[in-house]
């Protein structure tokens, strides 16, 4: 492995699009990061869960949210708004949506998340 790697997200190693979603991941040696962007009207249960089904969204999240606002409600039933420049840690298990006309767009560096949101 190289003692320095660098990667441009505009030119990702794969991109997935769901309704209202674009997934654009990125491999960097062992570790594979993820930049999620999803559109006004985007809800988990509405968008990603015809492609990966269960009743709530089962990855583990650890990012940081670039722009927009995010409602997320855990199956607990604790929630939260998520906005731009804020860090997060999600525990399986939660449904989220975007607040307001802005989309949303964010970083993951859940590897595991980042190499299989989204994917069928």
């Amino acid at each position: 492995m190289p003692a320095i790697e660098h990667r441009n997200m505009s030119t990702p190693d794969e991109t997935r699009t769901p309704e209202k979603t674009t997934v654009e991941v990125v491999q960097l040696g062992g570790a594979t990061i993820a930049r999620l962007t999803v559109q006004p009207g985007w809800r988990w249960s509405e968008c990603i869960k015809p492609v990966v089904g269960g009743e709530s969204c089962q990855a583990a999240h650890l990012g940081y949210l670039l722009a927009g606002q995010l409602h997320i409600v855990a199956d607990d039933g604790t929630e939260a708004d998520l906005v731009a420049g804020e860090t997060y840690r999600l525990e399986p298990g939660h449904d989220a949506w975007v607040v307001g006309d802005e989309p949303a767009m964010g970083l993951e560096f859940e590897t595991k998340t980042a190499e299989t949101y989204a994917r069928g």
